[in-house]
């Protein structure tokens, strides 16, 4: 990376931790991919039991295969059924997410299809670790929000097969597709509960 960029996102990083701060969110910062799994399993305890959405962030970090291959119950919702998953998700001591973009004053915005990742964000596992890459750190909600509907959606829908308008054109069409993938929309401007949602910011471009 650009050494200009990396300062730049590394002054920026600080803002959005502030932010976090602010909304009793936790953030930290990481210069790579490297530092960024090392920063996520000193917030893991062994033996914990840790669920995920389709978090490709974590994956890429390669948090997901030191848990599988570490001392940990790792659920692997693909061998669940979706209910079984979902409930598992629920009662888990961690939850692992990224988000479709986020503001640089510390907002969290995601958009679901079946709901199972943004209800364990809003409630249910103890905690939620957020991997979040520096490209997808907006200058305010609306921006944010048209980050998550007209890239993040549309490069989502690309892993699926389905058939919704933005796999074809790239952009949203606020589609009422029987495929969509944008049927839930959840905005995390504030935790209620102190030491619950920790997010860190890596200096890498991961996920969508």
């Amino acid at each position: 990376m650009d050494i200009h960029l990396e300062k730049r996102n590394e002054i920026l990083a600080e803002t959005v931790i502030k932010g976090l701060k602010s909304r009793n969110m936790t953030g930290y910062y990481a210069k790579d991919k490297e530092e960024a799994l090392e920063l996520a399993l000193g917030l893991i305890e062994k033996g914990s039991s840790i669920a995920m959405g389709g978090c490709m962030s974590a994956k890429e970090i390669g948090l997901v295969s030191a848990l599988e291959e570490g001392d940990y119950h790792f659920i692997d919702r693909t061998k669940l059924e979706p209910r079984e998953a979902l409930l598992a998700a629920y009662d888990a001591d961690i939850f692992l997410s990224s988000a479709n973009a986020m503001t640089d004053d510390g907002i969290l915005v995601n958009i679901d299809g079946n709901a199972n990742r943004v209800s364990c964000i809003a409630q249910g596992p103890k905690k939620v670790l957020f991997i979040v890459s520096m490209n997808k750190i907006c200058s305010d909600l609306d921006s944010a929000m048209k980050r998550a509907r007209n890239i993040a959606a549309p490069a989502n829908a690309q892993r699926f097969d389905i058939k919704t308008p933005c796999k074809l054109t790239g952009k949203c069409t606020d589609c009422k597709s029987q495929d969509t993938i944008c049927c839930q929309f959840l905005i995390t401007r504030y935790s209620r509960h102190t030491e619950r949602i920790h997010v860190i910011l890596v200096n890498e471009d991961l996920g969508f």
